[in-house]
């Protein structure tokens, strides 16, 4: 469906609106925004494309009001999202989004993408969308972490990784994964520097959304947010079945470990066949230990990945 027409000229009552209400805001509402990512950011909407979608409420009466209010609740969001995930989440946005441009605009795509309104990246844009017919309706909510984060994820980027994994990878698996190498470490006898852990996230990034493309496979839907998380629990699972099976207190069990796993370097892969188990299972290929699973059982039965380690030994 073609766009409609802009309005040739607003009436005075509503120009004078837009004059009072946004364009004299403009300015320290973009102050606000820069400050906020750390980087000069600035607003760009069309008042007269986007006023013939008002309807009978507070656009039609109101459009400066309107307008201030998107991006007053845009700015809300950003601000309560980036204070739950700092820097890391502001460096993010700033990057996706590189034109560093907060628009309002017309949600075109059909159908549409969200019910009343969203937000997504286009041309290193982040912006604001309204549904056709809903212009002014639940403005506060167009940038919630839910819109913002499937924006961010979806904006084309070269980077190896989507955002969500990457910001994953941040809360989910950097901060905890030293504990579980200094538990791996003292089981063997072994100093923490003396253990590398390798999740192998780009291959197995790439391995999932490969599988998951076109909805051909039985990948989760969920992989991508649960890719750093599930990837952890690999790692801490074998931790408990080591022990489990007294790694720590056997010295003989622990020498046949230290033996096959010569390098000291265990890693979590995604492979296309098993060669043992069904859902996942453990492996030692030249003196690396790897702890492995199908796409399709990516998440399945985590704490049984080691379960057969002695087996191997």
């Amino acid at each position: 469906m073609a766009r409609l027409p802009p309005a040739e000229k607003l009436p005075l009552a509503l120009r004078k609106n837009l004059r009072d209400e946004y364009e004299n805001n403009k300015a320290d509402l973009e102050a606000q925004l820069s400050e906020l990512l750390g980087a000069a950011w600035t607003f760009e909407v069309d008042p007269l494309a986007i006023w013939p979608y008002h309807n009978d409420g507070y656009a039609k009466e109101s459009l400066g009001s309107c307008i201030k209010a998107y991006f007053e609740g845009a700015i809300h969001q950003l601000k309560y999202i980036a204070g739950k995930y700092g820097d890391d989440f502001k460096n993010e946005v700033n990057s996706i989004c590189s034109a560093h441009v907060l628009a309002l605009d017309l949600e075109e795509t059909k159908p549409p993408r969200f019910s009343y309104g969203g937000c997504d990246v286009s041309d290193g844009k982040l912006r604001i969308l309204f549904v056709e017919q809903n212009l002014g309706t639940n403005i506060d909510y167009c940038c919630s972490e839910e819109f913002l984060t499937k924006a961010l994820n979806n904006a084309p980027s070269d980077a190896p990784l989507s955002f969500v994994v990457r910001q994953g990878i941040r809360q989910d698996y950097d901060p905890k994964i030293g504990e579980v190498r200094a538990k791996l470490a003292e089981l063997l006898g072994k100093s923490e520097d003396a253990i590398t852990l390798t999740p192998n996230f780009d291959a197995n990034f790439a391995k999932l959304a490969e599988a998951h493309k076109g909805g051909k496979s039985s990948v989760r839907d969920d992989w991508q947010t649960n890719l750093a998380d599930f990837t952890f629990r690999y790692f801490d699972a074998l931790v408990y079945q080591m022990k489990y099976q007294k790694v720590g207190e056997d010295e003989m069990i622990q020498e046949g470990v230290l033996e096959a796993v010569s390098t000291n370097e265990y890693a979590f892969r995604i492979v296309d066949k098993l060669k043992r188990e069904s859902y996942c299972e453990v492996d030692i290929e030249d003196g690396v230990l790897y702890l492995q699973c199908l796409p399709g059982e990516f998440g399945t039965n985590i704490d049984y990945v080691a379960s057969k380690l002695m087996d191997l030994l």
